[in-house]
């Protein structure tokens, strides 16, 4: 067993793990945070998109024992005070969203999306960076309307972290 010390979603969590637990597997089955999606177990999906220390990355890819001493947001960390985050808003308002089930990880690529690119994107830059998310019920338009609503959105809200 290997120790793991780490901040999810604001708050400090220990355990003693197998040294070979994904990320995702500690997340889900550790934490009980399920938000977090396992998709195809070869990162190609993107269901289980985190962030670690404020960058998206698969968590199906990452051994939770190489998290230590470090920071990860879930989708259940977005949302402050009751109150959805604005990308989580905009999915809801645009109809981002069919079954659910890439959803989380599409609103954290999203996220990490608008801190790397900015607040304006056109469709061509969405579309672009969505390749490592799937979503098989959508056709994405509206998942890309969202975003871009989102991205706007996050504009004029105030940098929040995670479980303010």
């Amino acid at each position: 067993m290997s120790a793991v010390s780490l901040t999810v979603n604001g708050k400090a969590v220990t355990a003693d793990i197998d040294p070979r637990t994904l990320l995702v597997q500690y997340l889900r089955e550790n934490l009980r945070l399920t938000g977090t999606h396992v998709g195809c177990d070869t990162s190609q999906c993107g269901a289980c998109v985190v962030h670690l220390d404020g960058e998206a990355i698969k968590a199906c890819t990452v051994l939770a024992v190489q998290c230590d001493g470090r920071s990860v947001t879930t989708i259940e960390g977005l949302a402050s005070g009751g109150e959805l985050h604005p990308m989580q808003a905009a999915f809801r308002e645009h109809h981002g969203l069919q079954c659910g089930y890439c959803t989380p990880g599409m609103i954290m690529t999203a996220v990490d999306l608008v801190r790397r690119k900015g607040n304006t994107l056109d469709e061509h830059t969405i579309r672009h960076e969505l390749e490592g998310n799937i979503c098989r019920c959508t056709g994405y338009h509206n998942i890309v309307k969202a975003i871009a609503a989102g991205a706007e959105n996050m504009a004029s809200e105030p940098q929040k972290v995670a479980a303010e």
